[in-house]
């Protein structure tokens, strides 16, 4: 097994009609990823696309990645990211889940390990397939929809042209977090990326 390897899950929903959506930020962050690693991602039996990556220029110590997006739709993760953490032979504290979250103004990253689901049904058939809470998330804010805007539809909306604006950074800025933590520790992530709002 390697030392130093992480499996980096993003949730979202499957298809093209869904990709600019809010509560499509993890894969996004993920594409990301993967982009970086210049690596490509491709169907693997756990029902998940997967690429997989090596962070760094020295193969004896580089961070390697596994990097997945569900096939399934958010609320069904926990299948998918169960296969792949047994497939690869990784305890879940090699777990990194990023998505969405409501409740973190938009243009905001969270970073922490455990605790509830904050209403996202992904982190919660995460958990509950997982038979733990106790897994990094790298939570990207997207904030509370305006008005009385239902939640369910507001995450299934693209961002608006003003956000579309800022998008780009905070996908970067979550891809930041993410090699971050593989290479120093959700500690250092955190006081680096839990700055004042």
């Amino acid at each position: 097994m390697e030392t130093n390897q992480w499996l980096v899950v993003g949730l979202g929903n499957p298809g093209p009609g869904y990709a600019g959506n809010r509560h499509n930020v993890g894969n996004m962050v993920v594409a990301e990823l993967a982009s970086r690693l210049s690596v490509t991602f491709k169907s693997s039996r756990s029902n998940a696309l997967v690429a997989e990556g090596r962070a760094g220029t020295d193969p004896s110590n580089g961070v390697r990645f596994v990097l997945a997006k569900p096939l399934s739709f958010m609320n069904l993760s926990g299948g998918p990211t169960a296969a792949l953490l047994k497939y690869y032979k990784l305890d879940v504290s090699r777990l990194i889940v990023v998505h969405d979250e409501l409740d973190i103004p938009f243009d905001t990253l969270r970073l922490k390990i455990g605790g509830g689901s904050a209403g996202n049904n992904g982190v919660k058939d995460v958990t509950a397939a997982l038979g733990t809470p106790d897994y990094i998330r790298v939570r990207v804010g997207i904030g509370r929809p305006p008005g009385r805007m239902d939640a369910a539809s507001y995450v299934l909306q693209n961002f608006s042209g003003t956000e579309r604006e800022t998008v780009p950074n905070l996908i970067s800025e979550a891809a930041d977090a993410v090699e971050l933590i593989a290479a120093e520790g959700l500690t250092a992530a955190q006081l680096k990326f839990h700055t004042a709002s």
